[in-house]
């Protein structure tokens, strides 16, 4: 029988994937937000949800609802929101409603600062290779899904587990809210500054991730981390624990070689957080039964998330790579893995300092030697965006010390970095774009052209 949700802020990256979700599971879907972009727009008015207009309206809110999912984005005293309180009608978070919908399911959680939407799409890539039937969420678009969400009757859901907050009425970490059968954690790195203070405070979430896991439960670490090491063995759970390192590998010509029982195995991905992650993802996979020569004969064809080690344009002796990387051990993991790929060629990588914290003088220190391996170290700041967050806008020296790099380079004007890396010569080079925004939609097509050109 199908039941008759609202979404506040209906808009949102994952908050409209639900929608869309629940609208092929059969569902009554309403919607409400102040602004909606693509391709949140199209794809709600292609499935006949589009909200008419933006918006508030209180109107919307009836006691025939089943239940109202409250985005991120929506305030604490948005009016929609008043009205299903003073109708007393359940107010669901968006981790709240998942956790809802997969009560009777086996949820596995996959956790960590860094790697988490690797290793879920690598899982997912894996299961449906096999024809598994599963359910999802995972934060990012990635190839072979048309939604980053997926609920259904299937036994098994697979959850990337945010460590940010939950809605305007819950500043917990989302993550506590699935009440995980089997938890992977992939490694702590101080992140979401605006919201954990201090480094402690942002540890201790996910300390009490681990000690949520049920006896019965699986509790999966990253070893080679040692935070996420000392969580694993420090008693913290009675559940079974499962450590793991990087997945033994090699590079040859510039090709990343999983070390198989059965002999070397070319993948595309690279980089040792990746191959960590990919061992990550086989212990997953082992815990649902896959086994794991099908495992190896699946992860050949997985070709990486969106936006994570992406290539945009190549050619015999260039790459044009971007990625997702904006917290510092992103950033370092990414820059290091180009370089061990490609360690003959000249690598330019370039940083869009977008979040709050990487716009944060305090927090900057943390950057530091993140751009070692970069031949050429470029930080792309924009104004408008410091001021937004009421921030100060840092200057060259400030990010010089902050970064370790004397010879970094700052732009602050967007219109001067396309100049420039459109004048070099990216014979024998590696372009690295890195950043969780968008560079104010930076054209990319002269680059791409240009690398793409033979050598």
């Amino acid at each position: 029988m199908s039941k008759q949700y609202h979404f506040i802020a209906i808009g949102g990256s994952v908050m409209h994937n639900l929608a869309l979700s629940m609208v092929r599971k059969g569902d009554v879907i309403t919607g409400s937000d102040d602004e909606i972009y693509e391709p949140s727009r199209t794809r709600l008015r292609e499935a006949g949800i589009l909200p008419p207009s933006l918006g508030w309206y209180p109107e919307k809110i009836h006691s025939g609802l089943d239940g109202i999912i409250l985005g991120m984005h929506a305030r604490a005293d948005n009016p929609e929101l008043q009205k299903a309180l003073s109708l007393s009608l359940p107010v669901y978070s968006f981790p709240e409603f998942i956790y809802a919908q997969s009560k009777e399911k086996k949820r596995i959680v996959i956790s960590g600062s860094h790697g988490k939407t690797t290793i879920t799409s690598m899982v997912l890539h894996v299961l449906k290779s096999l024809d598994m039937a599963f359910d999802f969420l995972v934060g990012a678009q990635i190839e072979g899904f048309d939604l980053m969400v997926k609920i259904s009757d299937a036994p098994i859901m697979l959850i990337e587990g945010d460590e940010y907050l939950t809605s305007p009425m819950d500043p917990r970490p989302k993550f506590f809210h699935y009440h995980h059968d089997v938890l992977l954690m992939s490694g702590i790195a101080w992140d979401h500054f605006n919201v954990f203070k201090t480094f402690e405070d942002y540890r201790v979430q996910f300390e009490k991730l681990v000690k949520m896991t049920p006896a019965d439960g699986t509790f999966i670490y990253c070893e080679s981390d040692p935070l996420v090491k000392a969580l694993g063995e420090g008693g913290f759970t009675e559940a079974a624990l499962i450590p793991y390192q990087t997945h033994p590998y090699r590079v040859k010509d510039s090709v990343t070689q999983l070390l198989a029982p059965s002999g070397p195995l070319e993948i595309a991905v690279f980089g040792e957080h990746n191959l960590q992650n990919l061992q990550g993802a086989l212990e997953i996979c082992r815990q649902v039964g896959v086994a794991d020569q099908d495992f190896y004969q699946a992860i050949k064809t997985f070709k990486g998330a969106a936006k994570r080690q992406e290539i945009l344009a190549k050619s015999e002796k260039s790459i044009f790579f971007r990625d997702f990387a904006h917290a510092p051990s992103k950033l370092k993991a990414t820059v290091d893995a180009v370089k061990q790929q490609f360690p003959e060629r000249i690598l330019v990588a370039v940083q869009e300092l977008h979040t709050y914290s990487s716009l944060n003088e305090d927090f900057l220190p943390n950057y530091a030697h993140t751009f070692d391996q970069a031949d050429e170290a470029i930080i792309y700041l924009n104004p408008k965006a410091v001021s937004l967050k009421k921030l100060s806008l840092m200057d060259e020296n400030t990010l010089r010390n902050g970064f370790h790099r004397k010879d970094l380079i700052l732009f602050t004007e967007i219109d001067e970095l396309k100049n420039f890396l459109e004048s070099k010569n990216y014979h024998n080079s590696c372009l690295l774009l890195m950043s969780s925004g968008n560079y104010d939609n930076m054209d990319l097509n002269h680059l791409i052209e240009k690398i793409n050109q033979p050598n």
